[in-house]
């Protein structure tokens, strides 16, 4: 039997002169990702919430790979007045962006409100990549290859919205508000794929999963059980972070990947393995839900999207 040969990050096309902004950049699925797009020449823009551990991770990045490109710039997602003054940065400093990877997260805290006063997760995890991703499309659309990738979880097929509740306040689950969120990326990037679409847009919404991958996420937010399962009893089974990154470093690169594919590991359960298109859920791509979303969104975020269509390039 010949054993599968999987994707790897040596298959990442020449990066050189692309800009990219990976969120949560400084340490797990984050980390791996830069560090591989900085490997092939693309200039990462670390979006990180502790500038002093962005810092180090750039540098340990950058250490004997001479003339690498990293800037690192602070970005709480959760807090909606730090998306915009990030934005602004990026628009005072760079006339274009090639790819934007929406890979932060958190999971599975105790309950708590944003600045803003939503639920953590949903703050985090989708608020502000949605408010992010519409302040930055304009520089998408004059990127070369532009892309926007959004990583969700095999959980987003457990999840359900709560519209009525998106804040927890009739009654609150860190993991099912977990799964809430990660679903929520999933109609986010289904749903921008096909605005995009619609208005003609040179940009490209993609969307991947790590499967189950060792990062701090496990450890650095939950509480109790989900803790004692996703960062102790069952972390042998996890994949690296480098492994895990693959789907999205695959959604972010590989020439053949299309506008509304859904990237994830390859293995039993998409819980391991080299990147493979995997299906979304049902939800994930229904119209109605994709619609109210959106609406929800631009109304707690304050940002209306302006999608451009494709400029001529003579």
């Amino acid at each position: 039997m010949t054993q599968k040969q999987h994707w790897t990050t040596e298959q990442i096309p020449d990066l050189t002169d692309r800009v990219f902004v990976v969120t949560g950049a400084n340490s797990g699925l984050g980390l791996a990702t830069t560090r591989a797009l900085v490997r092939r020449g693309g200039h990462v823009i670390l979006a990180v919430r502790d500038v002093a551990k962005g810092h180090r991770a750039a540098a340990d990045i950058t250490a004997g790979q001479p003339g690498a490109h990293c800037e690192v710039r602070r970005l709480d997602l959760a807090d909606l007045d730090s998306v915009r003054a990030f934005a602004q940065g990026i628009r005072a400093d760079h006339a274009r962006l090639d790819v934007l990877v929406n890979n932060a997260g958190v999971m599975a805290p105790p309950r708590t409100l944003s600045a803003q006063g939503h639920e953590l997760q949903f703050a985090g995890n989708h608020l502000g990549h949605f408010a992010l991703t519409g302040l930055l499309l304009d520089l998408l659309a004059a990127g070369r290859d532009p892309r926007v990738v959004t990583v969700s979880s095999v959980n987003h097929r457990k999840g359900r919205l709560r519209f009525d509740d998106l804040a927890g306040e009739r009654g609150y689950s860190p993991m099912a508000f977990y799964d809430q969120s990660k679903l929520a990326n999933a109609v986010f990037g289904h749903e921008l794929h096909r605005r995009l679409t619609e208005a003609g847009s040179p940009v490209r919404s993609v969307l991947a999963h790590p499967g189950y991958t060792a990062t701090n996420l496990q450890t650095s937010a939950p509480v109790g059980l989900v803790k004692l399962l996703f960062g102790r009893l069952l972390t042998p089974l996890a994949q690296r972070p480098d492994q895990g990154a693959l789907p999205q470093l695959y959604a972010a690169t590989a020439p053949d990947v299309r506008g509304g594919e859904f990237l994830g590991p390859d293995g039993m359960g998409e819980l391991r393995g080299g990147p493979t298109r995997v299906e979304l859920s049902a939800e994930a791509v229904s119209a109605a839900t994709g619609r109210r979303l959106w609406e929800v969104s631009e109304q707690l975020t304050d940002v209306c999207y302006e999608f451009a269509p494709a400029a001529r390039r003579d």
